[in-house]
């Protein structure tokens, strides 16, 4: 070996505060993973019971995989309702803040959609069923006539507005601050170069984004997306406080019988639980847990694949 190569494999020694806030990194990467593993051997530990239960133990339904079929369905159901709208009109907000309005204007209505992030769940939920659903009502009566004939609006229309429709309305705008500060952070990344080539080659602004924006931004995109979604899956109190839940499985989003979600179901009725009942509860916060850990890792290998793209990396 020669005296360059040994000269080039040493390394100049590391004070001990480099040594000390290694180790305090390392520790802290260490705390997540023993919280998460110690979250999910608890649910596991406490929930095993419920999956053994027999089907008098477990009430309005004959196994655990029936009691928790519909609150499953209605979780998923709810998710992807408030995704389909928070997506598009994310975007569009990040676009305007990024690429349209006038420097003042993009600050202050980034404040405003930040701001949304800070408001409770519980005023979210009074929002919902004061203001929102009674304001629902025309139009579901409206869809009920007119589009029957698609299994989403068969209705008979709500009278109360309080749908699963509704609820979905309320999470959009509730995930939608974490989408948006995500994808306008994702833009404003996006190579001034590449945009400004774009535009002397005679591209619209229009298409200037599309050629040169989203191509850069498309796995920041899926990352809010998918953090949208996990936010939109845990919601546990605009759920339960708009919901009126029956354990159905029904894609009419206009009904007032509606499936429930995981997290809702919970929260109503972990009060009054006692013996294998919280077994049963905390079983479906292990399916929840489990569905939300899934979109995480999805999430994650859908941004590898595009990570020499990615805006995010």
């Amino acid at each position: 070996m020669t005296t360059d190569a040994v000269a080039g494999d040493q390394r100049p020694p590391r004070s001990v505060g480099d040594r000390v806030f290694s180790w305090l990194v390392t520790a802290a990467a260490a705390v997540i993973l023993v919280t998460l593993a110690g979250v999910a051997l608890f649910l596991t530990w406490q929930g095993l019971p419920a999956l053994t239960a027999s089907a008098s133990e477990i009430p309005g339904a004959s196994s655990f995989f029936a009691y928790v079929w519909p609150l499953l369905f209605g979780t998923l159901l709810v998710s992807a309702l408030a995704l389909l709208f928070a997506v598009p009109v994310s975007i569009g907000v990040s676009l305007f803040i990024s690429h349209y309005s006038p420097r003042r204007i993009a600050a202050v209505l980034s404040y405003l959609v930040d701001l949304l992030a800070a408001v409770p769940s519980i005023i979210y939920g009074l929002w919902g069923i004061f203001f929102l659903a009674p304001r629902m009502v025309p139009l579901y009566q409206w869809l009920a006539d007119h589009l029957s004939w698609i299994p989403f609006f068969a209705g008979p229309a709500s009278v109360t507005g309080r749908t699963i429709l509704t609820v979905g309305l309320v999470l959009a705008v509730m995930v939608l601050p974490i989408m948006t500060a995500i994808c306008r952070e994702i833009f404003l990344q996006t190579p001034r170069l590449h945009e400004e080539a774009a535009l002397a080659l005679g591209a619209t602004r229009w298409e200037m984004i599309r050629v040169t924006v989203f191509p850069h931004a498309r796995s920041g995109i899926v990352s809010g997306a998918m953090l949208a979604l996990g936010r939109a899956l845990g919601e546990t109190i605009a759920v339960a406080t708009i919901l009126s839940v029956s354990g159905v499985v029904t894609f009419n989003l206009i009904s007032s019988t509606n499936p429930g979600t995981i997290a809702a179901n919970i929260a109503l009725k972990f009060p009054e639980a006692s013996g294998i009942e919280v077994n049963i509860l905390v079983a479906t916060g292990l399916v929840l847990f489990v569905i939300t850990f899934a979109v995480n890792c999805l999430a994650r290998a859908i941004v590898g694949r595009r990570a020499e793209f990615s805006g995010a990396n």
